[in-house]
């Protein structure tokens, strides 16, 4: 008996390791529907404690219009079932999975749920579907323009020396600017895939500046745009790519030459990292193109960030703009360990950040592993 009694004992212990170590969470239900047992897991998911769990009806538990149905279900017809609930307070989605236990009894194990949290997998599923949409929106966009203006030459246009100088004008810009999404979206792609190295070399950063300023000069002098710095003296050396870093401020600079009207401002400033502000690493440098353009509204700023967003889709567009430049900004600046922002530039404008972090002896953070970014 007594050896009954430890194997059973042992199996218990057994089965709890196995429930506490779950990721997902598990929830065993009787034949009426009362919880006999949830694990860490599901408590974290749901916010509840076991000891107050058991013994309740699940409809008690969980406010739930959709699981409480889903349930009743399950009970009156235990058999393999599954659905997906999004949780109103948190926004996670769960798929559950119910299995019947064989329990017809008080106490009984009758059906074990087991919840996936698969919001990161439909937030994913939600991106690419959306990259493909503004993929085929983007590219359909000129290719369209073309299309029509080949046609109106075929039809007649081409005997109007003015128009159809005009249109083949047109239908080259419109080409350009389809060889412009598809070389940033070949340039994007190689870099989240780790196709692309960063070299790891010292940078003096009034140089860096200085590269960056004379790529967009003329662009700059042409619009009336006044370009200044601000680079404070005895900064260090920072280690990393110089010619992606001359990319990631020439296409901040681009940007606020595109979204600053004619005779603005636009400043590049360098300088360290303010102490309090440091996550997580102990020194680093800031640099920043701020402009006095028209600026970016507060709930946009988070998202600029992401391919093809656009605040002004049409006036983007207008301007040239493929709607990647951002994305590519990110993923360069994360692949030097560091991290960019957009922020207010008061009294009006917008000012991009460059946070790369260094050492004390002012040297980036080593990344021996580079060039895998995620």
């Amino acid at each position: 008996l007594q050896t009954k009694i430890d194997e059973l004992s042992e199996d218990r212990a057994q089965l709890l390791a196995v429930l506490t170590s779950m990721v997902e969470g598990v929830m065993v239900l009787d034949y009426r529907g009362h919880v006999l047992q949830v694990n860490p897991a599901l408590e974290r998911m749901f916010g509840i404690s076991r000891v107050d769990a058991r013994g309740r009806p699940c409809t008690d538990l969980f406010r739930h219009q959709q699981f409480n149905e889903f349930t009743a279900i399950i009970l009156r017809s235990p058999a393999h079932h599954q659905d997906e609930i999004v949780l109103p307070l948190t926004g996670r989605c769960l798929q559950i999975e119910a299995s019947p236990a064989g329990g017809k009894r008080e106490n009984e194990a009758c059906v074990v749920l087991v919840f996936h949290d698969i919001t990161d997998l439909r937030r994913l599923e939600k991106i690419r579907k959306d990259f493909v949409a503004n993929v085929s929106h983007e590219l359909r966009t000129p290719l369209t323009s073309i299309k029509g203006y080949v046609e109106a030459l075929l039809d007649g246009a081409k005997d109007d020396p003015v128009a159809s100088i005009n249109f083949l004008d047109i239908i080259l810009k419109q080409s350009d600017r389809l060889n412009l999404i598809i070389e940033d979206l070949l340039e994007l792609s190689k870099i989240e895939s780790g196709g692309i190295s960063f070299k790891e070399e010292p940078i003096e950063l009034r140089s860096l500046v200085e590269r960056a300023l004379s790529v967009v000069k003329p662009i700059a002098d042409k619009n009336r745009h006044h370009l200044t710095t601000m680079i404070d003296a005895e900064l260090p050396a920072v280690a990393g790519d110089e010619g992606r870093l001359v990319q990631v401020l020439t296409n901040l600079l681009d940007n606020a030459i595109k979204y600053t009207p004619e005779g603005g401002t636009i400043t590049v400033g360098a300088t360290r990292a303010p102490l309090e502000k440091l996550e997580p690493h102990a020194n680093a440098i800031d640099i920043s193109v701020a402009d006095t353009g028209i600026g970016i509204p507060e709930q946009d700023r988070p998202r600029v960030f992401e391919r093809f967003y656009r605040v002004d889709k049409a006036r983007s567009r207008e301007l040239g703009g493929t709607g990647l430049g951002l994305a590519i900004v990110k993923h360069i600046v994360e692949g030097h360990g560091g991290h960019v922002w957009v922020e207010a530039n008061r009294p009006w404008g917008s000012r991009f950040v460059v946070r790369l972090p260094i050492n004390p002896e002012g040297q980036l953070l080593a990344r021996r592993d580079k060039p895998q970014i995620s």
